[in-house]
């Protein structure tokens, strides 16, 4: 009996220190997971969609139509067609704020029914919008 009784106390703090790591790390999660909603919120997102295209006469200007679907302010700064610079006619830099659309003016030479990629990027060099379309037909 008494071999019984002293192995059941050996016993009591390993359950002890399992119980008490179980606990600190279902906490820690729990804290990790409310920070990153918080730093979330208080970042925002940037994000744009081109909703439409626009070809004008001659092949040489498109109009694309695009909204900021982001939670925050969003500045293009450059666009690129298929990897390459393209000519942003008007200012050279457009803002938007969240939830807010417009039109963006591209100058360039377009081929009848060519795939193209057009890349949106902030003020920041990041991408916030991509877009394929056809050349006009």
């Amino acid at each position: 009996m008494k071999n019984f009784r002293r192995s059941r106390k050996a016993l009591s703090p390993v359950v002890a220190s399992i119980i008490l790591i179980a606990v600190t790390v279902a906490v820690s999660i729990a804290v990790a997971a409310w920070m990153g909603a918080l730093t979330v919120g208080f970042m925002g997102s940037s994000s744009m969609t081109v909703t439409n295209t626009t070809f004008e006469t001659g092949n040489a200007y498109v109009t694309l139509a695009v909204k900021n679907t982001g939670t925050k302010s969003v500045t293009i700064a450059q666009i690129k067609v298929n990897n390459v610079a393209a000519t942003i006619n008007g200012t050279a830099t457009f803002t938007y704020a969240a939830g807010a659309s417009g039109n963006i003016g591209i100058a360039s030479a377009w081929v009848a029914g060519n795939p193209y990629k057009i890349d949106l990027y902030d003020s920041s060099g990041q991408v916030v919008g991509s877009y394929q379309a056809n050349g006009p037909s």
